[in-house]
Parts: structure tokens; C-alpha cells; sequence
């Protein structure tokens, strides 16, 4: 008996099947997921591939179901109230550059040949789909590379999370981009505020009860906060909207609920596979693209990562140096998946606003850099320091010149060093501020020195009297013309997984060759590395969490026997007292 290829289990059958298997051989070439199931699509599709469905709308209405549990987690995980704390720098840059990339982006297609006709909107949707990077392949890869908590990495993360923002605009004005009147669009941005304030009013004074109501029985918080999604989703095609803004919305809605991280926990599974149905159907409607079409995904790809440079500027004014500017360019270029989104919206609406090709562009684009910015974020410290040598010879001076040349000739007098600045040595800096009479503290503190590449911190440990250079210490040449020739002590205390273009043990060589009489400080999470560092010569090895479980263990100890309130009520006292460099 033959299975027809139009019925729907098959047919789910065969993409899931069909998008394990080359999710798999992806994942082992360490290229995005979204990527393999792309190319599910196209190898099981009418269009190019086998043929094996041939029925798309058999797992349209399942894909469509995909895209919205898409937006409802990407709303969950935008966070309003830590985006309106963020510093200037996340605020300004991602403010400035998707109407910067756009601008550039129109001028740059229309050069191409594209223009705006009537009922074809090509060049708006590709200058809007170019000004979008992907917050799964950017996340992902700094993530693995431990860098996310970096400033670079959080400057990158803020900027991804204000481009969804702006991505929920251009949804909220596609329904109406087809009429030149302002008014249409002006009702559909009203809509679209109004959708958001009512959303946000309904989960401020209504839904806490309901969650409450449910929060008992732990299924019912994922079934509860899925009803909201699909009714605001509901509501939003009600007005005119998309369901797919209604659910971005009311992720949003929910993401600073305590019961937000619960559901996203157990709806990423679900959105995950309904997600790989959305990916493989756009997969499959692509069809063999003409050599212009190729040449204009080539030249696309080429302008995303140009294009991302347009933010360096932006971070160098904010006095962020060219290593900090630099970074969150290269992670930013690429396509983002919900540029993808956006063109199969403008595809799907009736009538279209866009022809095919158009999708095609967007997904291709995508495809070829997100292989790109995969290897560019892996070395994406060779890349910056190449950019950063092209600036240099352009003579664009970095912070590491702030300081005068009169100001490097003097002779430094710091016998404790710092090596790079993260929460350790900002927790250790602390005890010094702490530890003795105000004389004592303030002479002990005036002998330290430190060297690190985060504008932040620099300014904070100026602030508090601490010398401090703008450098690298993955280079010798930092090391040798700092001045720390007579150094008494110097620290390295991030771990080898943190530490980019070098390693301790580099470190400990470069140490003894500048300051062979210092004595040395190195760190790991390891006790073989320990062990090795203490062989190659290095005076003590720090390792957190061995030097912390002593504490730990009587703390837990003490909690078993006396509980855990006296402990509690001091460790919160304690730590409203302090204040850290890197808090």
C-alpha cells in the first residue's frame, strides 16, 4: 500500500527524519542548526530536491504554529527592565544602527537595480532584512567561547535584543507598506501600541493572579502561558496585525514574570520541533535560483558584513577603544533568522509584496554568513587585531595612547600587578580596599597596577586611585612597556577558558622574561594545569573553587545543624555593603 506524499504525517515525518539526519552532520561541522534545516528543505522540496513532499501546504498551518512559539520565546527572553538600565553604549548603538544599516542598505540595492513598484517592495524588505543579525548563531557561538559576559559580549547582546524591538515595528508596519499615505501606517503603528499597552496592562494587573491561580500544578503554568500567547496572537490578527507580533508581545509580557524562566524551559522543546517544520518548509520553497539572484546574495553578504562596521564609530565616540568597537561589529555580521521571518510574512501576505527571489536572497544570504561569522567569531580576536592595525595606520589613535609620552617615561613604582580584570581580582581588589588602617590601605593600593582591555573598568579603577593601562597581555610588547621590569608580585587570575590570544603558562614565561625576580600568581579550574604551572615555576596557583570549599563546607555545616537564617541575614548585609569594580 503507497503512502501519498501529501498526508500530513508523512509529511511531518519525512522533515523530521530528513532534518535529524543533516542537523547532525551540521552540528559535527559546527554550522547552525537553522542552516541544516534549510537545507532539509530544499533536499526533500519539489523544487530543487528529491520530491519527497511535494504537498507544502500539508505542514504549512504546523510551520506557521513553529514561527509563533518562535516569537513567543524570543519575547520571553527580552527583558524591558534590564534593557532600560543598560549603559549608553547598548542603548545608543542599538538605537542608531538599524536605521544606519537601512539607510545604507537602500542605497546600496538601489545601486543594485532594485526599486520600489507598485505591489513590489523588494528594496524596503532587503535593506530592512540586512539590518538584522542572528541572535541564535551569535548567542551560541560566544557562549562556547565563554565570552558573553565580557563587555563586547553584553554590548553584542544588547544590540540583538533592541534589533528584535525593531523587528516587531517592521511587523507591526508590513501590513500597510504597500499604501504611500502616512495615515495607514500611522493606524497600524497605533494598533500595534495599542496591542503592546493592553498586552503589557493585561499581564500587570491581571495575569499575576491567574499565574498564581496555577502555580500549584506546574503544567498548567506552560498550558496557561501558551493560551496567552495564542490568544494575544489571536487578537493581533483580530486588529489587523500578524499573530506572529500578537505573540512576540506577549512573551514580552511575560519575560519579567518569576514564572517566565519555567516556561521557557519547557516550551523550548515544543517550539524547537515546530520551529524545525517552519525552517524546513522555507527550505522548500526555494527554488533554483537564476545566477542574478546568486550574485545579488553574494554581493548581500558582502554588505551585511561591511555594513556592520557602521557601529564602530558609534562605540568609539563612547570612548570604548578600538578593541571594544570592533568586536561586536564582527559578531553582529550576519543575517538574522528573523530576517527570514519577515520576508516569508511579505511573501505570504495577499497579494504578495515581494516576489520569490527576494526570499530566496534573504534565506541564501543567511546561509552563506552564517558559515562566514561562524569562523569569524571563533577568531574573531585575529580579525580585530588586523582591523584594529588597519586603523591604527590610518592614524586612529586607541586608548592605549590617552596617555603622554612623558607620562610613559616616568618611572612607575608599582610592585603588585594585576594582569587582566575580572571578578576575582575584582573581589580580591576589594579585600585590599578593606583590609587594614586608611593609610595602610590607601599606600598598599598606590603600588598596584593594572592592565586589562575594558574601558569600564579602567575608568572605575581611576576613579578610585588605582593605576591602570589600556593593553593586551596576550602581547609580550604590553608586558615589556608597561614598566613593571620591578615588580615584587604579578597576578594573573583568570582561567586559560577565559583568557583569548594567550595562557597563562604563555603568561608565566613572558613574566619571567620581563621581571625575572617577580614572583607569580596563575590560575585554573584544574588540578593537573595546577600542577603543571607549579613545575614550569609559577610561585601559587589559584583554583576558586578549592580555595572556596573549605568556606562552603562549613557554611553548609553550620546551616544543617543551626539553619540557614542567621548565615542568610549576614551574607545579604554583607553584600549590600560591598561595592566591587565588576559588581
Amino acid at each position: 500500500m503507497s503512502v501519498p506524499t501529501n498526508d500530513l504525517l508523512y509529511s511531518i515525518g519525512i522533515c523530521v527524519s530528513a532534518a535529524a539526519l543533516l542537523a547532525l552532520i551540521g552540528w559535527r561541522l559546527r554550522q547552525p542548526l537553522i542552516l541544516a534545516y534549510l537545507v532539509t528543505g530544499v533536499v526533500i522540496g519539489p523544487n530543487i530536491g528529491l520530491g519527497l513532499v511535494t504537498d507544502q501546504a500539508s505542514i504549512a498551518t504546523v510551520a506557521e504554529i513553529g514561527l509563533i512559539l518562535l516569537l513567543f520565546i524570543i519575547g520571553l527572553e527580552i527583558d524591558l527592565k534590564k534593557l532600560a538600565t543598560a549603559g549608553p553604549a547598548v542603548l545608543v548603538t542599538g538605537a542608531l544602527q538599524v536605521p544606519i544599516c537601512i539607510a545604507l542598505g537602500l542605497g546600496f540595492f538601489y545601486l543594485l537595480g532594485e526599486r520600489v513598484t507598485s505591489g513590489n517592495y523588494s528594496l524596503i524588505y532587503l535593506a530592512a532584512c540586512m539590518s538584522l543579525s542572528s541572535t541564535l548563531v551569535v548567542v551560541k557561538l560566544l557562549y562556547d567561547k565563554f565570552e558573553l559576559d565580557t563587555l563586547p559580549g553584553r554590548i553584542t547582546l544588547g544590540v540583538l535584543v533592541i534589533q528584535d524591538l525593531w523587528a516587531v515595528a517592521m511587523i507591526a508596519v508590513q501590513p500597510n507598506i504597500e499604501s504611500p499615505n502616512l495615515l495607514p501606517l500611522a493606524f497600524s503603528l497605533w494598533k500595534g501600541a495599542l496591542l503592546v499597552v493592553g498586552g503589557l496592562a493585561l499581564s500587570k494587573y491581571v495575569l499575576p493572579y491567574l499565574f498564581r491561580a496555577v502555580a500549584k500544578a506546574p503544567e498548567l503554568v506552560l498550558v496557561s502561558a501558551l493560551a496567552w500567547c495564542f490568544f494575544l496572537a489571536g487578537v493581533a490578527s483580530y486588529i489587523g496585525l500578524s499573530r506572529e507580533m500578537g505573540a512576540l508581545i506577549a512573551g514580552i509580557s511575560l519575560s519579567t514574570f518569576p514564572y517566565n524562566l519555567d516556561v521557557m524551559a519547557k516550551a523550548v522543546s515544543i517550539r524547537d520541533f515546530f520551529v524545525t517544520l517552519f525552517f524546513v518548509a522555507l527550505g522548500m520553497q526555494i527554488t533554483v535560483p537564476s545566477l542574478h539572484v546568486v550574485l545579488i546574495a553574494l554581493a548581500a553578504s558582502a554588505f551585511v558584513m561591511v555594513s556592520r562596521l557602521s557601529i564602530v564609530p558609534i562605540l568609539y565616540w563612547l570612548r570604548l577603544g578600538l578593541r571594544t568597537s570592533l568586536l561586536p561589529a564582527i559578531n553582529l555580521a550576519q543575517v538574522s533568522e528573523f530576517s527570514i521571518v519577515i520576508a516569508s510574512l511579505g511573501l505570504a501576505r495577499h497579494p504578495p509584496q515581494i516576489p520569490s527571489e527576494v526570499l530566496t536572497i534573504v534565506i541564501i544570504t543567511f546561509a552563506l554568513t552564517s558559515v562566514v561569522s561562524t569562523y569569524m567569531i571563533n577568531s574573531s580576536h585575529r580579525v580585530q587585531r588586523v582591523l584594529g592595525g588597519l586603523l591604527r595606520a590610518l592614524r586612529i589613535k586607541d586608548l592605549d595612547s590617552a596617555e603622554t609620552e612623558q607620562e610613559r617615561s616616568e618611572t612607575r613604582h608599582e610592585t603588585f600587578v594585576f594582569l587582566g580584570f575580572f571578578r576575582d581580582a575584582s573581589s580580591i581588589l576589594h579585600e585590599f580596599e578593606h583590609d587594614g588602617e586608611p593609610l595602610q590601605v590607601k599606600e598598599f593600593l598606590s603600588k598596584i597596577l593594572v592592565v586589562d582591555f575594558n574601558p569600564k573598568v579602567m575608568r572605575e579603577l581611576r576613579q578610585r586611585g588605582i593605576s591602570s593601562i589600556y593593553g593586551d597581555v596576550a602581547h609580550a610588547d604590553t608586558l615589556r612597556h608597561i614598566g613593571m621590569q620591578d615588580a615584587e608580585l604579578v597576578v594573573s587570575s583568570i582561567t586559560d577558558d577565559i583568557l583569548r590570544g594567550t595562557s597563562n603558562l604563555r603568561l608565566l614565561r613572558n613574566i619571567r622574561a620581563t621581571c625575572p625576580k617577580a614572583k607569580v600568581m596563575l590560575t585554573t579550574e584544574h588540578i593537573a594545569q595546577a600542577l603543571s604551572f607549579y613545575e614550569a615555576g609559577a610561585d601559587f596557583v589559584y583554583l576558586p573553587r578549592l580555595h572556596s570549599a573549605p568556606e562552603i563546607a562549613r557554611i553548609l555545616k553550620q546551616g544543617l545543624a543551626e539553619g540557614f537564617d542567621k548565615a542568610r541575614a549576614a551574607e545579604i548585609e554583607r553584600l549590600t555593603a560591598r561595592h566591587e569594580v565588576l559588581a
